[in-house]
């Protein structure tokens, strides 16, 4: 495959994924039968979700129409499975996002796409065993880093760039499409997708991007030159979003969670709870990613030798054992204690004598009666004989010492 051909497939995938994103965007923001507040339609939300549709077609337009042409000469078998597997997983990733289901029912479809990219690469079963199982490790690791605006599209970004130079170096050429137009789609729908973001991939553009990349590295890998050590390059580019599965899994397993419940204890919900921005998350994943897929690179170019590749994993190692001391979990609320005194027990007071409760605040009624009596005190209280109250003894005075007093 020439370099005009790829050229010419990478602009067409960039113009029409930013021409459908600009679409699926203006009818996500359309104002419909108010059914919510605001105006808009509940369907406006499902159209943002699935905004990575617009990826899926852009590129798989551009690589169809390379591959209609004859533009990969030896290699279309590899091509059309390769592309053919990541639609599978994205079409179910599409009929999640419009009603959702169990995480678990994605694992068989996706190991029977992979099965499809290998049987139709050629691979021999024992490398064939491994590439299925990579592809969809990856996958799903890429597809967790879904969970912030830009995020993804960042680092996916970054890494489709690195299996694009190493197939450019590599010894088949045709590789390098879909490379080259994932570049090229994920440049376009990072117009969209940048905090605040208007349109997201959602999990058929996130499945779609990862079963990509993964795919593309297995075949690379497989086809690169004997004597490159393209066995520990090419994984080296996943660093990154290996790291965040191993954090989210350490994590949910230390606090007895559900490891498939997705929740809020991934790289960037932790940067979040140390002041680092929605954006600056995405800026700083993305220069984390440019440090292993450059070492990967030049690795693969036999430019550095491969005990380089020992550095990018073990600086991911000490970043998740620092991000995993940042707290994910917000502890749950101890109800009140029953026990405890209410504030309205606490204001009572008793006597110092008898323990009896204090008399309320509040005004005792007034009962009517006759006139009083002709001088008696007139702050006098009296019964409805009309006859005056005896306040009660003070405490520590018996009713004899009053009565003697009184008379």
């Amino acid at each position: 495959m020439n370099v005009l051909g790829i050229i010419a497939s990478g602009v067409a995938a960039l113009f029409i994924t930013v021409a459908l994103a600009k679409g699926a965007r203006r009818a996500a923001l359309r104002p419909h039968a108010p059914d919510e507040p605001g105006g808009r339609a509940p369907r406006a939300a499902a159209l943002r979700r699935t905004g990575g549709a617009t990826i899926v077609l852009g590129v798989g337009t551009a690589v169809g129409g390379a591959l209609w042409l004859g533009a990969a000469d030896g290699s279309a078998g590899s091509v059309t499975g390769l592309l053919a597997g990541a639609g599978i997983v994205a079409a179910l990733g599409l009929v999640h996002d419009l009603k959702p289901f169990r995480a678990a029912l994605r694992f068989p479809v996706q190991t029977a796409a992979a099965v499809l990219v290998v049987c139709l690469a050629g691979l021999s079963p024992a490398a064939g065993v491994l590439a299925v199982l990579w592809i969809v490790l990856v996958t799903n690791a890429f597809a967790l880093l879904d969970h912030a605006d830009g995020l993804l599209t960042t680092v996916g970004l970054v890494t489709a760039a690195g299996l694009l130079a190493c197939a450019a170096l590599g010894g088949d050429p045709a590789l390098t499409l879909l490379p080259a137009t994932l570049v090229a789609g994920l440049a376009g729908f990072l117009l969209h997708n940048w905090h605040p973001a208007r349109l997201r991939l959602g999990a058929c553009g996130a499945q779609f991007t990862g079963f990509a990349l993964a795919a593309s590295g297995a075949l690379i890998q497989e086809a690169a030159p004997s004597g490159r050590a393209a066995w520990a390059a090419l994984p080296a580019l996943a660093t990154v979003a290996l790291a965040d599965t191993a954090l989210v899994l350490i994590s949910r397993r230390r606090a007895a969670r559900s490891l498939l419940r997705d929740t809020d204890d991934h790289i960037a919900h932790r940067l979040r709870r140390v002041r680092v921005t929605v954006p600056g998350a995405a800026v700083l994943l993305g220069l984390w990613a440019a440090v292993p897929v450059t070492t990967a690179t030049l690795v693969y170019a036999e430019l550095l030798h491969p005990a380089f590749l020992l550095l990018p994993p073990a600086g991911s190692v000490a970043a998740v054992f620092v991000l995993l001391r940042i707290p994910a979990y917000t502890p749950p609320r101890t109800a009140p204690s029953r026990t405890a005194p209410s504030r309205t027990a606490a204001r009572r007071t008793t006597a110092p004598a008898t323990g009896a409760a204090m008399p309320s605040a509040a005004p005792a009624p007034r009962v009517a009666g006759p006139a009083p009596r002709k001088g008696a005190p007139s702050g006098t209280a009296r019964t409805a004989a009309g006859h005056p109250t005896v306040p009660p003894p003070p405490t520590g005075r018996s009713a004899a010492g009053v009565a003697a007093e009184r008379s």
